[in-house]
């Protein structure tokens, strides 16, 4: 079995078999929060570990996701499942709209374009009290399907998991193909790319969008979950968690950044016993890893793995 392959297994078992180790609402949120956070990385890992670009403003497609189908059904009572597609379509039109333009640039100067389109959509976000609440937030409907309300911890950690695979699983697919080579034939080198007649500009404009879907996706379905939103999604900070999710987890490694997610998702509740030195404790904790583990942590471990039995 290929190693693409054992790894959607592997989470997909992990899925199946996790709920009954969770003892209780609390436990239940935290999952279906990893989960919500996973497929915001799955997608921006395509952005950032294969076709090598950076954003610092992912959070924007977040927010988007969550508060424009929140507000079609709250203002003008839509449909949710209409209000989602029209959410997905907005984050998809807004991202194929900046890419072209922010993607020329490169380095330092892309991660400053993409952070500045992260604090418009922050500052927007936070100025229209009469649509959005402020920084008070909004509260959100239960997402509806006919008379069928989505609530509660065990429906959502079913739709967030089967989310999650399928995410995962066309993730992997996508990777495998020749949309997934070229990608990775970019990240190498973008002159070498177009030498063999790759679209450059094309493939990282189609890795931003669809980067963007994901996390626009994730937004929508965290704001249906906790039935409240507030600007802090769109903010830049949690632009930065993503990163550090898929940086942490391993660029290049969808099972990876998976994992990344659910280590930055599950480390702040650890270790809120040990109170006001919490934030010393996380940051000393990712910075031993990073340290000794460079190229994240399941690519690091797999190396060491690898090498473990070739020696043996």
């Amino acid at each position: 079995m290929a190693s693409r392959h054992r790894g959607l297994v592997l989470l997909a078992a992990v899925v199946l078999a996790l709920p009954w180790f969770l003892a209780n609402k609390f436990h239940f949120q935290v999952a279906i929060l990893i989960g919500l956070n996973a497929l915001v990385c799955v997608g921006l890992n395509l952005l950032i570990g294969y076709a090598g670009q950076i954003s610092l403003g992912h959070a924007a497609f977040f927010g988007l996701g969550a508060y424009v189908p929140a507000l079609l059904v709250d203002k003008l009572r839509w449909d949710s499942s209409l209000a989602l597609a029209a959410g997905l379509a907005a984050v998809g039109l807004l991202a194929f709209a900046v890419a072209r333009p922010i993607l020329r640039l490169k380095g330092h100067y892309l991660a400053m374009a993409t952070l500045g389109l992260g604090i418009i959509v922050a500052i927007v976000i936070n100025r229209e009290l009469d649509l959005t609440g402020g920084p008070d937030g909004m509260s959100v409907r239960a997402y509806r399907i006919g008379d069928l309300r989505l609530r509660g911890e065990w429906t959502w950690y079913w739709i967030t998991g089967g989310t999650l695979v399928l995410g995962v699983w066309l993730a992997q697919n996508l990777i495998d193909s020749p949309a997934g080579r070229a990608l990775r034939a970019l990240h190498g080198s973008e002159v070498a790319a177009e030498s063999l007649g790759i679209d450059v500009a094309g493939f990282k404009v189609k890795a931003f969008v669809i980067s963007a879907l994901y996390a626009g996706l994730a937004g929508a379905m965290t704001a249906h979950f906790l039935q409240f939103v507030t600007p802090i999604e769109a903010g830049f900070l949690r632009s930065i968690e993503f990163v550090t999710m898929v940086v942490l987890g391993g660029m290049a490694s969808t099972l990876g950044v998976v994992v990344g997610a659910a280590i930055l998702t599950l480390l702040p509740q650890l270790l809120t016993g040990f109170h006001d030195y919490e934030h010393l404790v996380l940051g000393a904790i990712l910075m031993g890893m990073m340290i000794f583990l460079p190229k994240g942590l399941v690519p690091s471990l797999a190396a060491l793995w690898t090498r473990w039995r070739a020696q043996s």
